[in-house]
């Protein structure tokens, strides 16, 4: 797995480890995708009978300019020399719902990509590389794209679930633009986990949403928050600088991939953050697991 030490890769990890699947987690520490030599490395590390997991990226907390978007894109080039030589078993990248144009409702995997945010532009880019790369050598290559991840070791503290709590947990108050009213998605980060766990074990191919088919409000989630926390927490109402943009998703290509996944409520979800920010426990302890069959399985795109 490549970018493990992230929000991500760090709950992936504690999940495969509860399937008893063996991971080799490598963060930027372990290897610079952004430098040339790391396609040799890559090819001195992964075996060719390895699944490869991709999840690293320059967030948009540390860098939205033209300078970011380059460096991740030279991390994509060589990602995709690494696997024009085909030596693994099967890809599955980490994009983002990002590469969707923002007037598209419901989304769909076979919505129009046209990203407004260089983000956005970025992982598109990405998904053009890599689908090129594995082409040449057939590799089986799944690309997840995720909505707006939630979860207790969220440090990039965007607008939305993971800032509110921290929000209400310290000043009591929860900030909100406009009136709240925006909808979007919300996807927990162990659902997430669990599809790429499923995606490994089935070999999956294509392209999926990762999106529950719901979408709230912000005003929702603070509300649901404040319910959490306690009634003393005050929501306060911001200046909007820009239109909301409402999102919602078809997720039956998800329940036609993997008809008994279910996706956490909103609820559920939430409850679980505030409990591990309380206890600052690691779920993924003492947890194991067996060994899989792998089968290959069609999903959309």
């Amino acid at each position: 797995m490549l970018g493990a030490s992230g929000f991500v890769g760090s709950d992936l990890a504690g999940h495969l480890m509860h399937l008893g699947i063996e991971t080799v987690g490598l963060s930027s520490k372990d290897i610079d995708l952004c430098r040339p030599e790391a396609v040799d490395t890559l090819a001195g590390i992964v075996a060719p009978t390895d699944p490869v997991v991709i999840v690293s990226a320059i967030t948009p907390d540390r860098g939205r300019d033209v300078s970011t978007l380059m460096r991740n894109l030279m991390m994509g080039e060589h990602l995709s020399r690494f696997l024009v030589s085909g030596s693994c078993a099967h890809v599955v990248y980490i994009s983002s719902d990002a590469v969707y144009a923002d007037g598209v409702s419901p989304v769909r995997e076979s919505s129009c990509r046209a990203p407004a945010s260089l983000h956005g532009v970025m992982h598109l880019a990405r998904e053009h590389m890599l689908t090129h790369a594995v082409r040449a050598t057939g590799l089986p290559f799944l690309i997840l794209r995720p909505s707006l991840l939630y979860g207790a070791r969220d440090t990039h503290n965007g607008y939305g679930p993971n800032r509110f709590v921290r929000m209400a947990r310290g000043d009591r108050k929860i900030a909100l633009f406009g009136r709240g009213e925006e909808k979007r998605d919300h996807v927990y980060i162990r659902d997430l986990s669990r599809l790429i766990g499923l995606a490994l074990l089935h070999g999956s191919v294509g392209a999926l949403n990762v999106a529950t088919g719901t979408s709230r409000s912000f005003l929702e989630v603070a509300q649901v928050v404040r319910g959490l926390i306690g009634d003393a927490v005050e929501i306060e109402y911001l200046p909007r600088a820009t239109p909301a943009i409402h999102r919602h998703f078809d997720f039956s290509a998800t329940l036609k991939a993997f008809p008994s996944f279910r996706y956490t409520s909103l609820e559920e979800g939430l409850a679980e953050v505030v409990r591990e920010l309380g206890t600052g426990r690691d779920w993924a302890t003492g947890r194991s697991g067996g060994g899989h069959d792998v089968r290959v399985r069609e999903v959309a795109g």
